[in-house]
Parts: C-alpha cells; structure tokens; sequence
C-alpha cells in the first residue's frame, strides 16, 4: 500500500525517540512491500524557534492531507515566559483540534519483564493490561469562557450529550474486542457535567449488553489504578482526568516511555508516546524510544489497517524485553541500551520477523 505520513519530532527528546519509531515504519515498508511517504514538520517549541508560532499553518495543512501523523513531543521551558497562546502546548491543543480528534487511547501494559521495573509490588501489578480511553476535544482543555487576570484565572468545563455519547461508543466498541469491561470515571458527585456524563454513559451502556459497565469517582479511581490495577479493561473518562489517570498509569507499565497512545475520531489520526518531552535528558540519547515505537504500530493498526504488521512490531519489542533490554529508566540489571541501541535491537527482531526467520 501506498501512505504519506506527517512526522512532527516537536521538541526535547522528540526528534530521538521519532527517528527510531521512523525508522521501523520505513522497515516495515521496505520488507513488506509497501510505499510510505514521510514529510517532517515544526510544531511547539521548535516551531516558535523556526516561524513565531506553535502549529504553523503548513503543519496543520501537510497533516490533513496525510494518511497519519507521528508526533514525538511538545514542551520547551525556554518558552515558558511567553504569553499563552504562543507557548510550545497550544501547537499540540491546535493541532488535536484541527485534525478533529476526539479519542485519545492509552494502553497501560505491564511486559512479564518489566514487573521488577514497576515501584509497585509484583503481586499488584503483574498482569496489569488496560486502556483508558480519554475524551479529547472537549472538557476544561477547550471550554469557553475562559481567561486569566491579576486576580481571578477562570476555566469552563462543559460536555454535551453527543460529546459523551461518542467517546462512550468507542470504549464499549474497544471493550467487545478485550474482556468486555468498561469503568467510567467521573465526579458526579460535585460537578453537573459530570452527572450528565454518568447518564449518558449509562444510557449507551444499553446497546452493549454483553460489556459490563461499573462507575467510579476519579478519586477512587486514582486510588484503585495503584492498588487493582488488573481489576480494569477499558477505563472512558473526560479530557483532564484521561491526562491526569494515564500519567498515573505509567507507574504500572515500568516507565512512562513504555506509553503508546493514538488520538482518533477524525480524518486523520494522530500518534504519539505519552511521556512528554523531557528536556533534562534531551540530546544525551538515553530516552526509552519504545513508547514511540509503540505508537508507530498503533499507527500501522488504526490507520493503515496493516494489522499483521503492527502486531509484529509489538512482538519485536516484547522480544527485546523478554531478553534483558532496556533503557536506563526501566532499570535492567544487565543490557542497559540508548535511544539508538533500543531502536536498532528492535528493528534486529523486527527484520527476521518480516524476512520469516525464527526469532
């Protein structure tokens, strides 16, 4: 097949952790026989660097007229001072925005490998295998009205009925193809939109008779992330606790930089790793590149439809992780490997299992 694919390497250890997720998408033509196209593009802080602003109109445009977008990360305190539409992450809240997305997927896996590398207890995390599904076009992100004064800093968050009923969709959809669970997560005991959530919620949970659907308050689900983690499948909750819920998720996969996530609902979908962009360790080539990697196969599933192929980047990764490697945040006692060492064993793994070779 053929495939233009916008790549968005952004700021911090972005431009690492995307050439290596790049190149195993360029691997994966190569042998599968396939044309991708890459075009690479300014967004955030290197955007503000290049032209004064954080979404040029050529990124946003190159992205709409792409079968995807790889994007690596956003976020540069050199531009902290600046007002705030000219900061790094309103690049990425435009850019979310302009391609129409409102499904954001954040699988939390926890490797067999990795249980050591979890600050949590083996016996809580082992075995953990959720997704939480945040709705991201909506909520306190994007709700008018909404400004700041010497004295009073003022947000709206606000949900209509459509809004919830189609992030809601997408969750029991995902949930029929897993274990056939869904958790919502809301505070419908303080905020309205909130309580409209929870109805309409319930109220689609009618069309899915074969998927259980139990409610929780975001703060008792923030405390049963870390304590039953393998009690969730599908969490579906609203823009600012998803942000919050799957930041706290990273905990229970070893690293934040083991954290895919795909934004869908539009046109164009958009892929990214969770961990931002990690300016301490930028250009010291020792970030985890797999969530990045990771995103690359969800990408080949969701919107390139080469599911084959996905599944065979993941298995390349497990691989790796199966025999001892990993980058300095995952905390391997032995094959400790940089951006470029991880990428590269990956792509080992990956080329035999799409030349047939036995791993």
């Amino acid at each position: 097949m053929q495939a233009r694919i916008a790549v968005l390497p952004g700021d911090g250890i972005g431009p690492e952790v995307t050439r290596e997720a790049v190149a195993c998408l360029e691997m994966v033509a190569d042998l599968g026989g396939h044309a991708f196209r890459f075009q690479e593009l300014p967004i955030g802080g290197a955007a503000l660097d290049a032209c004064g602003m954080p979404l040029p109109a050529v990124t946003l445009e190159t992205c709409l007229a792409s079968d995807a977008a790889l994007l690596g990360a956003v976020g540069d305190p050199r531009h902290d001072g600046r007002p705030s539409h000219l900061k790094p992450e309103k690049g990425l809240l435009a850019l979310r925005a302009g391609l129409g997305v409102y499904a954001n997927l954040r699988p939390a896996f926890l490797h067999p490998a990795l249980v050591r590398s979890s600050p949590l207890r083996e016996e809580v995390v082992r075995g953990t295998d959720l997704v939480i599904v945040r709705e991201l076009a909506g909520g306190l992100y994007f709700g008018e009205p909404r400004g700041l004064t010497p004295e009073v800093g003022t947000n709206t968050l606000a949900y209509s009925r459509p809004e919830v009923e189609r992030i809601a969709r997408v969750a029991f959809e995902l949930a029929r193809g897993r274990r056939r669970k869904v958790t919502s997560v809301d505070k419908a005991n303080v905020l309205e939109s909130s309580q409209l959530w929870r109805t309409v919620v319930g109220e689609v949970a009618r069309d899915y008779p074969d998927v259980a659907l139990d409610h929780l308050y975001v703060d008792a689900c923030a405390m049963a992330i870390v304590t039953r983690p393998t009690s969730f499948d599908v969490v579906v909750t609203d823009n600012l606790f998803g942000d919050i819920l799957s930041d706290e998720a990273s905990v229970l996969t070893g690293s934040m930089g083991m954290l895919p996530s795909a934004s869908l609902g539009g046109t164009v979908g958009l892929f990214e790793p969770v961990h931002g962009s990690a300016p301490d360790i930028a250009g010291r080539g020792v970030a985890n590149p797999l969530g990045a990697i990771l995103s690359a196969a969800m990408l080949l599933r969701h919107s390139l439809g080469l599911e084959a192929e996905a599944r065979t980047l993941e298995e390349a990764v497990s691989l790796v992780l199966a025999r001892g490697y990993g980058t300095p945040d995952l905390r391997c006692e032995k094959n400790t490997l940089g951006t470029r060492g991880m990428g590269e064993m990956v792509r080992n793994h990956l080329s035999r299992a799409l030349l047939g070779i036995p791993a």
